[in-house]
């Protein structure tokens, strides 16, 4: 092996927990449907460009220069993912407005029939609607863009450390996500409970509920709307 294929190698070496730093960082941010082995291996090639680019004539520090790299490729990794399908997101986003909107005049969880109503739809177009956003998530990537365009990955990939504020609005979501489900309509908050704490299936959950498999799938589908609405105030939502 060569002596530039060596420092190579172990400019790799060292640097590995740099990458794995960012891509925890990032993930304190990101929907549990990122996979944090996805991110590393994306921030691995960034290193591996790092290495292969650097100039050290041009006055750069070398951990710098990789950090960049390395952010750089885990975010376009992050941008160039489909997190979940257009349809999904749009049904979705539907049902979360009408649900905001009733909650902020009737100052308590709105029923199907209202939601429906709201949107205009009868009930069963709207549990059409619902199983259109089969699959919705807590938090999407666009989530977290700030109305002016600013990236919110760009800011806090800045520091790939986690300080005191990470770690305070860590637990400032877990709260505020306990009193989200806590005012959930009961029988959603018992099938929460059931499919996440339990770890059950829809089948599982129906046959407990007395419902049918995808009547649970509805009731997920909306049950993750209200969440979303009650926690469209913390970091990052659409209002």
């Amino acid at each position: 092996m060569s002596s530039s294929a060596e420092t190579a190698d172990g400019l790799v070496r060292a640097y590995l927990p740099l990458v794995k730093r960012i891509a925890y960082h990032l993930m304190t941010r990101l929907p549990a449907s990122v996979e944090v082995d996805d991110l590393i291996q994306a921030g691995l090639i960034g290193l591996l460009d790092a290495v292969e680019r650097f100039d050290d004539g041009q006055g750069a520090h070398f951990e710098t220069y990789a950090t960049q790299r390395i952010r750089g490729a885990m975010l376009d990794e992050l941008r160039e993912a489909d997190w979940a399908s257009r349809n999904v997101r749009k049904a979705a986003r539907q049902i979360e407005q009408a649900i905001h909107t009733l909650e902020q005049r009737l100052g308590r969880p709105p029923s199907e029939q209202e939601i429906a109503d709201e949107l205009q739809l009868d009930i069963n177009a709207y549990f059409d609607l619902l199983n259109d956003a089969r699959g919705a998530q807590l938090l999407y990537y666009e989530d977290l863009h700030e109305d002016g365009g600013d990236d919110f990955l760009e800011r806090f990939a800045d520091d790939v450390s986690l300080g005191p504020f990470d770690i305070l609005a860590g637990r400032h979501f877990k709260r505020a996500l306990a009193q989200a489900v806590s005012v959930l309509p009961d029988r959603e908050k018992q099938l929460m409970g059931m499919y996440y704490e339990q770890e059950m299936n829809f089948k599982e959950i129906g046959a407990v509920l007395g419902v049918s498999e995808s009547r649970v799938c509805q009731l997920h589908s909306q049950a993750i709307t209200r969440l979303r609405s009650r926690l469209r105030e913390w970091g990052g939502g659409e209002d």
